[in-house]
């Protein structure tokens, strides 16, 4: 399958990207299993964490044929090259960046830019982005996905990051959200396994 494919195939199964901004590369594999645990089966580890291209390329060696794994915070097309020769398979970025997006695409890599605008996101789908992610979320409202998914294609998951709560996906799900991206409320610098574990619970929960 296509890493486009297992995004469809994971994000359907579980809609959840979980982003473990700040993983150290020795504890990555403990923290993704935790994660998986709970059924998340898409993982980011953004390129601002410490040796991130480890973290990715230990994920992608012990979970790569049950779940998806990234970077997140991808600024540069030259990074996606170095993300996909360790085992990444998912670029994800806070901007709307179309040297980005083109270069993930051409990779064969699953591209999820960042998006606040409807003119930002039809810049992405453009370049070639096969999701669009809502950030920051904190200055949206359900409402804004609502009248953006009114004027997106349908086919493309919009995937809502920024402050994100268990007890507070519901209305982003009506109002036509796919899904979500969780950051600091799935995960901190220095959290363990067992508590990074209960919360993925929470969060998928969350969806019920």
């Amino acid at each position: 399958m296509t890493a486009v494919d297992d995004f469809t195939r994971y994000f359907a199964e579980c809609p959840l990207i979980a982003i473990i901004r700040g993983v150290r590369s020795d504890e990555a594999e403990a923290i993704g299993e935790a994660i998986l645990s709970a059924g998340i089966r898409i993982v980011e580890v953004p390129l601002n964490s410490p040796d991130p291209l480890a973290s990715i390329e230990r994920l992608a060696k012990r979970f790569g044929d049950r779940a998806l794994i990234g970077a997140g915070t991808v600024l540069d097309p030259n990074q996606v090259q170095r993300v996909a020769d360790v085992g990444g398979r998912l670029i994800v970025s806070p901007s709307t960046n179309a040297a980005v997006i083109g270069a993930t695409a051409q990779a064969g890599l699953v591209s999820a830019p960042g998006f606040f605008t409807p003119s930002e996101a039809f810049t992405a789908l453009a370049a070639g982005a096969h999701a669009l992610k809502l950030f920051p979320a904190e200055a949206a409202s359900p409402a804004v996905v609502k009248a953006m998914k009114a004027v997106l294609p349908a086919h493309v998951p919009l995937v809502v990051v920024g402050g994100v709560k268990p007890d507070t996906m519901r209305p982003w799900l009506e109002a036509g959200a796919g899904g979500f991206g969780l950051g600091g409320g799935l995960y901190r610098p220095g959290q363990s396994a067992a508590e990074t574990a209960a919360k993925a619970r929470a969060y998928v929960g969350g969806l019920a």
